[in-house]
């Protein structure tokens, strides 16, 4: 009878993650306050004088721990959102469905968020709600230090930094992780992501940004349950698309999103096309991350209209060729075919109208840069989004494309004098035979005038 009592509290006990608090003192790890952000001292600082935790929490320790330079600074406190804005003039407290604190000081934001604790079956459902797929549907439960540990993603950003001896704590075997260079789901992984699908593509994320390799139980589920992507909001995937391949680490992550064949819920005619081995998709692709990690690694900017518009550039080409073949001409079926593109991937991700835009003009661009003839060059060269679709055209170049030295001309166009321009168009002029004009037709007079 004792046995059939207990076996059930040791089945639950085993499925939770095991709490193993280390303590490593100052002389034990690499982080300096000189390397943390000191609007996020203040924030602690603030926070220990007002009476309550503060810890540097989540992807800044980690990188720092790492060695790099994180560009963001989290904190987690036992303070609530209400008390922390109290205590911060400067910060607004945002969301619902989990609620934080930014604290602004000029550009940069400081990030707060208060301790979570875990769903009990008895929360109230303004703190707490679940959908029928185990998906957290608010996530407002507030506990101690143990608690969020727990609760957060993976063990990697599971360690808490502290002005208080200025040491690290360390719940869950982050250190020992990021020492063997895994990422780990803290607890069950299956219900891990459930609770929040994101997380299969977090996993990816960090794997591919880390160069580490997702431990065997983490990434097992996630074929089973990629599909469970399909219920989170379109915006919010957006948000995801742009992390995953404008973070500087897009090169890496592809292919992970390929094995882990997640790919298809983000981006899914990119998917298609991958597959399908569409003419120089894979080498365009991989060529339009390659130059977009490159720039971002040297400051320069980028824009999710670029990213997005390499991406689908497969898709609507085999659109266009399909329209085609359907009678429709070739001007009609391009600007069809980036139409039914987009408002295909709409389906799965939200693309704010400017970057929608953008793409388009980028590829109709495509079309016209070949068209250089007359006044045609220098109102291309005009045009507002001439670099983007000049840059486009080097890239599928570089991916293999034969444009018969299209990207040559065009750089050498940018590089000369106007003289020398319109004599580079009239060499095209003189290649090629001129149209005979069509004489044109006079209107019949009217009746009774000469």
């Amino acid at each position: 009878m004792l046995k059939r009592l207990i076996r059930p509290i040791i089945s639950t006990f085993s499925k939770a993650p095991s709490i193993n608090h280390q303590i490593i003192p100052r002389e034990k790890h690499s982080i300096s306050r000189r390397d943390i952000s000191r609007s996020a001292l203040k924030v602690m600082q603030r926070l220990g004088d007002g009476g309550y935790e503060a810890y540097l929490v989540g992807g800044g320790v980690r990188d720092l721990l790492l060695g790099d330079h994180p560009k963001d600074f989290d904190v987690a406190t036992n303070a609530t959102p209400e008390q922390v804005k109290h205590l911060f003039r400067n910060s607004r407290i945002i969301g619902r469905r989990f609620k934080i604190v930014h604290v602004r000081f000029g550009r940069e934001i400081i990030e707060v968020t208060t301790f979570r604790d875990n769903h009990k079956d008895n929360a109230s459902a303004q703190h707490s709600a679940k959908s029928e797929d185990g998906m957290l549907l608010r996530d407002n439960v507030y506990g101690d230090i143990r608690s969020d540990a727990i609760r957060r993603d993976f063990t990697v950003n599971a360690l808490y930094y502290t002005l208080d001896h200025f040491s690290i704590h360390d719940f869950t075997g982050g250190l020992q992780d990021i020492n063997r260079r895994r990422i780990r789901v803290i607890g069950n992984p299956e219900t891990r992501y459930q609770e929040d699908p994101v997380r299969m593509l977090r996993a990816v994320r960090f794997a591919g940004k880390l160069g580490f390799d997702i431990e065997k139980n983490s990434a097992e589920p996630i074929h089973k349950l990629g599909s469970l992507l399909r219920n989170i909001p379109e915006a919010r995937l957006f948000e995801e698309v742009l992390k995953l391949f404008m973070g500087g680490y897009g090169r890496a992550v592809l292919p992970l999103l390929q094995e882990y064949d997640l790919l298809q819920y983000i981006l899914p005619l990119t998917d298609q096309a991958l597959k399908e081995d569409e003419p120089f998709a894979e080498a365009l692709i991989q060529q339009a991350l390659t130059n977009t990690d490159k720039r971002i690694k040297n400051n320069q900017r980028v824009t999710p209209a670029y990213i997005y518009a390499a991406m689908l550039w497969p898709s609507v080409c085999a659109e266009q060729r399909k329209l085609e073949a359907e009678g429709m001409k070739p001007v009609q079926a391009h600007q069809q075919a980036a139409h039914n593109v987009v408002s295909a991937q709409l389906r799965t991700t939200s693309i704010p109208k400017r970057f929608t835009q953008g793409m388009k003009e980028i590829w109709d661009l495509q079309h016209r840069l070949p068209r250089r003839q007359g006044k045609r060059a220098e109102r291309l060269f005009e045009h507002p989004r001439f670099r983007a679709g000049y840059d486009f055209v080097l890239m599928r170049e570089q991916a293999g494309e034969d444009l018969q030295g299209l990207g040559q001309w065009w750089t050498r166009y940018q590089e000369v004098d106007p003289a020398e321009r319109e004599n580079m168009v009239a060499k095209l002029e003189s290649g090629q035979p001129r149209k005979r004009r069509r004489p044109r037709r006079r209107k019949p007079k009217p009746q009774g005038q000469d």
